[in-house]
C-alpha cells in the first residue's frame, strides 16, 4: 500500500531540518564537510558548517550557493546565516 506524506503535517522547521540534513549528508560525502542546523528564527535560518568547511576559503560559496540556493528553492522566504 503506497502512502504519500502531507508536507502540512510536518512544521516548517521540521522540513528545513529534513532538508538541511541532506544538503549536510551531500557535502559530506563529495566535500568532507557539513552544515548543522542551529535555530529557525521567523525566516532567518541559522547554520554552522562543520568538517572540512572549517576554515576553508570556499565555505562562503557553499553557505549562500549550496546551502541558501537549496533551501530558497523550497523556503524562498528564509535567508541563511552562519553562525561560529
Amino acid at each position: 500500500m503506497n502512502q504519500t506524506i502531507d508536507p502540512q503535517t510536518f512544521s516548517e522547521e521540521e522540513q528545513v531540518r529534513a532538508l538541511l540534513v541532506k544538503i549536510s549528508a551531500y557535502i559530506e560525502h563529495f566535500h568532507g564537510g557539513s552544515v548543522e542546523m542551529i535555530s529557525l528564527d521567523g525566516n532567518v535560518l541559522k547554520v554552522r558548517l562543520g568538517g572540512a568547511c572549517l576554515g576553508c576559503p570556499l565555505s562562503p560559496n557553499t553557505l549562500h550557493g549550496w546551502v541558501e540556493g537549496t533551501v530558497r528553492q523550497f523556503f524562498p522566504n528564509i535567508k541563511v546565516e552562519a553562525v561560529t
